[in-house]
């Protein structure tokens, strides 16, 4: 495996179909070759759960030949209607969430479905997703639902969602970069918090709040719109929950970028809570940056 590559979670669920599609629409922009991974996990209790296999059953090897044999039809069906593209496949012995963590480090990027065959019913985002989102070493893109195809994607813009900390530097850099291959705008929206009556100044105003949280804004925004001068941006800093605003923002968006955690996390939580709630909720892709 190269580090160029575009790393595809696959285990024949439709979540993870979908995943591929968008990975191999990404791999068509960035010239990148992709590779499909199965991790082969045997549950020690409940007995295996696969293709054509009933719970239970104990490992042999006709399973592992079914599993095999799905992998290769994936990687045939992404040649044909991706013939431009150089695609692997491999099947992996263990846990679906430490194999691709251990594969991302020889990884570009990561995608995966929000929620494949070890998924319970209402459940919204996957344990793998969730997991692999946290500890991953190169981004990591979560696939939700059917995506919209127009052109090879879903239409819209990209969303960034920065509070200023070192994973959210690191996703607004990622999202123009993505915005920029796609040639669509960048929408940038840093969330603030009301502050609380009794412990505010009386002659602070919240517009004055808002254009200081502009102005913080507009200086990270400098450099990277020097250097992607070709991509429209605009940005709203708007007062609330930051989950609940940027999972709106994706209403109309083909991909939504975050940092796995930012200063509202808690220390030893690799994963925020607004990172979970898009992985959850959102409209569109999300692409979730870890700052190493």
């Amino acid at each position: 495996m190269t580090s160029d590559e575009i790393l595809v979670g696959y285990d024949g669920s439709t979540d993870a179909r979908t995943a591929l599609g968008w990975a191999l629409d990404e791999a068509d922009r960035t010239h990148r070759p992709v590779r499909l991974a199965y991790a082969f996990e045997w549950l020690t209790v409940a007995g295996w759960v696969g293709p054509g296999i009933a719970p239970g059953t104990w490992p042999d090897e006709l399973a592992r030949r079914q599993v095999e044999e799905l992998v290769r039809d994936a990687v045939a069906g992404a040649g044909g209607s991706h013939p431009g593209i150089t695609v692997h496949g491999e099947v992996l012995d263990g846990p679906p969430a430490l194999v691709l963590t251990e594969r991302s480090a020889s990884a570009a990027l990561l995608v995966l479905g929000s929620r494949g065959h070890g998924g319970f019913a209402g459940l919204l985002a996957g344990s793998t997703a969730v997991s692999v989102a946290a500890h991953a070493h190169c981004p990591v893109v979560v696939v939700r639902g059917a995506a919209p195809a127009e052109g090879g994607g879903r239409a819209g813009h990209v969303v960034a969602g920065v509070d200023g900390s070192a994973g959210s530097l690191a996703a607004l850099g990622f999202a123009f970069e993505r915005a920029a291959l796609r040639g669509v705008p960048l929408h940038v929206v840093r969330v603030w918090g009301r502050p609380v009556p009794e412990w505010t100044p009386t002659d602070l105003h919240l517009d004055d709040i808002a254009a200081r949280e502009r102005e913080a804004l507009d200086g990270l925004l400098a450099d990277w719109q020097r250097r992607y001068p070709q991509v429209e941006v605009t940005v709203e800093v708007p007062a609330g929950s930051p989950a609940a605003v940027l999972v709106e923002a994706t209403r109309h968006a083909q991909l939504v970028v975050v940092g796995s955690r930012g200063h509202g996390g808690l220390r030893g939580m690799l994963l925020g809570s607004v990172s979970q709630q898009l992985i959850a909720h959102a409209y569109c892709p999300v692409a979730v940056v870890r700052q190493e």
